[in-house]
Formats: C-alpha cells, sequence, structure tokens
C-alpha cells in the first residue's frame, strides 16, 4: 500500500447499512466518484485483510484486494472490473484526520459478487471461498432492490444535491437559451384528431380560427406532460400566462432543437397515431397512459381527470 498517496476528503460521508448486520463506510468525492471503504468490504464479503496480503503484493506485484486476488478467481474479473479494483484511491470521511485508508469504486461491489457466484456455479471456489459466496449472495439480494449509487446517495446524503444537478443538467439539455423563433410544430391533424375524440366541430374552425382554451390545457397533457420530470414544470417558468390566461409564447419557443423538438416531435407522431386508434378521448387517454406514462408514473395508471 502506498503510504504516499495523496488522500481526499469525501464531499458527502455516511455509512451504508446493508442486510446481517453488514455496516460499510462510505463517501462520494468532489468529481462524484461513489466509493466504499476496501477493508469493510473485504470484512462484509467473509474475508481477512492481514500482512500476507501486503507481502503478496510487494512480492508478486499484485494491487487486487484480498478478496478477489485468489487465482481461481482472475478468470471471471473482467478488465474493467480490474481497472476499478487497482486503482484505488485514498480518501477520508467528513470530520476525519489522518491519512485517510483505501477506497475502491462502489460500482464494483455488485461485479465483485458476481465473480464469486459464477465461480461457484462452475464449482472453481475453493472450499475456503464458499462461506464467501453465500456473502455474495446475500449482498447481490440486496443490490438487487435498489443500486449501490443510490444506496450510497442515500447514506451519505447526497441525494438531494444529486437530484438538484440532475435536474439542472436535464433542463439544459431541453430548455434552450434563447427563445426561438415561432414555427408551426403542431400539424392539423393533431387537432383534427384532438377535435373529432373531444366532440369538437373541427371543419368550420376555419383557418386560424380561435380554438377553445381547453385545447392549451389538453395539449400540456398528453405532450409535454410526457417530457422527463421538470420540463413542463420549467416551460410554465420560463413562459407564464398573461393576465387574459393566455400565454405570450407557444412552449416549443423554449425548446432546443437537438433534443426538446426531437421530443416533441415524436410526442406528437406517437400521439396522433394513438388517437387515430381510438374512438373516445378516454380510451385515447388509456392507450397513452400505458404508451407514454407521466415521469413518475406507474405504465398503465391511468390519469383520466380531464374531461
Amino acid at each position: 500500500m502506498d503510504e504516499t498517496q495523496s488522500t481526499e476528503t469525501a464531499k458527502y460521508s455516511g455509512i451504508l447499512h446493508l442486510p446481517g448486520g453488514i455496516d460499510i463506510p462510505c463517501g462520494v468525492m468532489k468529481d462524484g466518484t461513489r466509493l466504499l471503504s476496501e477493508r469493510k468490504v473485504t470484512t462484509a464479503l467473509g474475508g481477512k485483510r492481514g500482512g500476507s496480503h501486503w507481502r503478496r503484493q510487494k512480492e508478486e506485484g499484485t494491487k487486487l484486494p484480498v478478496f478477489i486476488s485468489a487465482n481461481n478467481l482472475v478468470p471471471y474479473i473482467s478488465e474493467p472490473l480490474k481497472s476499478k479494483l487497482v486503482n484505488h484511491k485514498r480518501w477520508r470521511q467528513v470530520g476525519r484526520g489522518g491519512t485517510g485508508a483505501l477506497g475502491i469504486d462502489a460500482t464494483a461491489l455488485p461485479e465483485i459478487c458476481n465473480v464469486y457466484l459464477e465461480a461457484r456455479r462452475d464449482n472453481n471456489l475453493w472450499p475456503s471461498q464458499k462461506h464467501i459466496a453465500v456473502q455474495a449472495e446475500i449482498l447481490m439480494s440486496a443490490l438487487a432492490k435498489v443500486g449501490i449509487v443510490a444506496l450510497v446517495d442515500e447514506a451519505t446524503g447526497y441525494q438531494e444535491e444529486r437530484q438538484r444537478t440532475e435536474l439542472q443538467q436535464l433542463l439544459s439539455k431541453y430548455i434552450a437559451e434563447e427563445l426561438q423563433p415561432w414555427t408551426k410544430r403542431f400539424p392539423d391533424a393533431f387537432y383534427k384528431e384532438m377535435f373529432r375524440l373531444r366532440g369538437w366541430d373541427y371543419e368550420n374552425l376555419g383557418a386560424g380560427g380561435k380554438k377553445p382554451r381547453l385545447v392549451g390545457k389538453l395539449t400540456n397533457e398528453i405532450v409535454y406532460a410526457r417530457f422527463p420530470d421538470g420540463v413542463l414544470e420549467e416551460l410554465k417558468r420560463k413562459n407564464p400566462p398573461k393576465s387574459n390566461g393566455n400565454r405570450r409564447f407557444k412552449h416549443h419557443q423554449f425548446l432546443t432543437q437537438d433534443i426538446g423538438d426531437v421530443h416533441l416531435n415524436n410526442q406528437i407522431i406517437a400521439d396522433i397515431t394513438l388517437m387515430k386508434a381510438s374512438k373516445t378521448w378516454p380510451g385515447f387517454i388509456t392507450l397513452l397512459d400505458r404508451a407514454y406514462p407521466k415521469p413518475g408514473t406507474q405504465q398503465g395508471e391511468l390519469d383520466l381527470d380531464i374531461e
């Protein structure tokens, strides 16, 4: 172990509590890397990290952690996993001093478990390793419910900041910095099908005729509400209604051309297709919710509040 390696203090740190009384110190570094205490991962897998391991490191030049450095496991270690395991990082928890401890990339944990499970499947485990495979199975069961990254973020308190950061990154992809010039984005077929399902007379509307105010609400419901969570809210914030209830611009004028416009066009085409396949508005909403559920809802949930 290189004692001269620089130590970085985590931006967020905490304790990851796993089934079986397994507690692993974890941290989120400034670059977003999630780290786990290598020593506690060894303990969680039922292994030991003693002087013999460090002697083997010095004599053979191996950098793999003791719990996965046995020769019979090497064939099951992918190159990406090996890269994560040999690139040790020295880190310390928030509020801690000293030289810190070695950490491994948290995303390596399920891959480590899988090494043991695959070796067990092939009957290639040594008798002294079989109890580690049992621990690996317990850990994999826990990680199958919630991803390791989400668990670390929750344990360290980084979850809230991550959500804010990810939302801003998402909005920057969908919302343009400058207002785009108006162009016709919704074809006549979109409104013809909407009017048909609503029982409204589209033929007598005339070119440029004024549509019912409810059309805007319905458009938000079946188009913009199907965008990633937060996009419609940001569009409403940037394009608030005037005193008469109408908005000064069209929502699509605030979308980016490379991502926002593409999503808009795809959603409009999907809506037209589903409307043509429907006989009633509620029937259309049922199909839409099943094919393009709103963010935060389960596929197939219905939202029929609009009459």
